[in-house]
């Protein structure tokens, strides 16, 4: 019901007013039965623009922390979020994973459409990073189609560490969805998998215009982390 009443009443009306949002090839989208939307990630905004021009429902995919945090704030979070369609998952790996694998292909399973992003993560700095192969997995397993997604100027709406989103114009371009039951019984070859992740990124790319590069997000985003701050003096010894 709360997905309903963001999408037309609460948040909906404010967001169309604000960011004037567009969206090229609504044509692409399944009207009916179990599909993924396997989009580039820019901002949170992201999961709120999608949803709002899409007439079907999407069903995210969220972190479990999402879901967690405690007190009256992690309260009204968990609320909000289960409210407008996103399933907690545990992203630690292992058997986390295959949990979230089995969440995804019941989703997809159930005629769901499933909003993912390849990337694991936003992207620190507006290019494509390389994709995780997760993504055709649950394709393979659920025997659907992929359907790529570029999102374009939430990142100038929403960027990274903001906390109010700003007024500037959204794009959404949806290209054809990606057939893979070429691949059928193949889960789990990961050659096959990274095929096909390589080539939902390429279509990404395409319709994105973004820079690609052949580096996991979540990697440069820890290897910035350990980088030493220039302004703080190094104080070890000589």
């Amino acid at each position: 019901m709360l997905y309903w009443w963001s999408k037309f009443v609460f948040l909906g009306p404010l967001m169309r007013l604000f960011c004037r949002p567009t969206i090229e090839g609504l044509e692409n989208v399944p009207e009916r039965g179990g599909a993924i939307l396997a989009s580039n990630h820019l901002a949170v905004a992201d999961s709120f623009f999608l949803p709002l021009l899409v007439p079907r429902r999407i069903t995210f995919l969220a972190k479990r922390e999402y879901f967690t945090q405690p007190g009256l704030v992690g309260w009204l979070k968990k609320q909000f979020f289960t409210g407008v369609g996103q399933v907690p998952v545990d992203r630690s790996g292992g058997s986390a994973a295959r949990a979230a694998m089995d969440t995804a292909t019941r989703l997809l399973g159930e005629g769901k459409l499933l909003g993912i992003y390849p990337e694991g993560t936003r992207s620190p700095d507006g290019k494509l990073y390389k994709g995780k192969t997760g993504v055709a997995r649950m394709a393979l397993e659920a025997g659907v189609p992929v359907v790529p997604v570029a999102m374009v100027g939430t990142d100038r709406v929403n960027p990274i560490g903001s906390r109010m989103w700003r007024p500037r114009k959204i794009r959404i371009r949806i290209g054809e969805p990606i057939d893979f039951s070429r691949y059928e019984g193949m889960a789990g070859d990961r050659f096959i998998e990274r095929s096909m992740t390589d080539e939902i990124m390429y279509d990404l790319m395409e319709l994105s215009g973004q820079t690609y590069v052949d580096l996991y997000a979540t990697s440069v985003k820890e290897k910035a982390a350990r980088k030493p701050d220039p302004r703080i003096p190094d104080s070890r010894a000589g």
